[in-house]
């Protein structure tokens, strides 16, 4: 509204115009004062002034990665006193924001119709001996060209790796495929041997 009347003060006069619009031309006036002498701007806007300085660096200091909680937690590390969404609102302000994390990817979903599965192992995950008990888990990696899909078994008397397979796709072949790396590992038949392996 200041930026049309200042457009066509010349044209039409302050008065006038303010007539039509609903701003008084005192406050006009005091806003045109304002940008010319930004000591008298009011104690809100002088701070909100040296915030956005502080902002904007923290905010840069960190990559641009910084979304507003976080600039607001280094700004009180630094001994600011400022509220939460006092700097949420300047950085809408100046058009900085954060970096967003991507859309969670949802790799099970469950058929509450079905029975859940039973935990054989009681939630104890140690082996007495090795090849007794194995253990498998199915995630996901963010990368920079999408998702990637892992699946891994585990020998726990070892507690290592002894499968894994990789893939852009979700698909029980990927875990199975896992299993079978797991199972044709030639150190565990150095521990147990082929026979006993199979019959395990």
């Amino acid at each position: 509204m200041i930026a049309f009347i200042d457009d066509h003060r010349n044209v039409h006069g302050v008065e006038p115009i303010c007539h039509l619009l609903p701003i008084a031309p005192s406050t006009y006036h005091a806003h045109r004062a304002r940008r010319v002498d930004p000591s008298r701007l009011p104690d809100c806007a002088k701070r909100d002034a040296e915030l956005r300085i502080e902002i904007a660096r923290v905010h840069a200091e960190n990559l641009g990665v910084y979304r507003a909680r976080k600039v607001w937690r280094q700004l009180l590390r630094e001994g600011f006193a400022v509220a939460r969404c006092t700097v949420e609102r300047l950085m809408r302000i100046m058009g900085l924001q954060g970096a967003v994390r991507g859309k969670r990817i949802r790799t099970t979903t469950s058929d509450p119709a079905q029975p859940c599965p039973r935990d054989k192992v009681n939630r104890q995950f140690q082996a007495p001996a090795p090849n007794r008990l194995w253990v498998s888990d199915f995630t996901y990696v963010a990368t920079r060209a999408g998702f990637v899909y892992v699946a891994f078994v585990i020998e726990t008397y070892a507690r290592r790796i002894v499968g894994w397979r990789a893939s852009g796709s979700a698909t029980a072949g990927l875990v199975l495929d896992a299993l079978e790396q797991a199972r044709d590992d030639p150190d565990k038949r150095s521990h147990d041997g082929p026979e006993r392996f199979r019959q395990e």
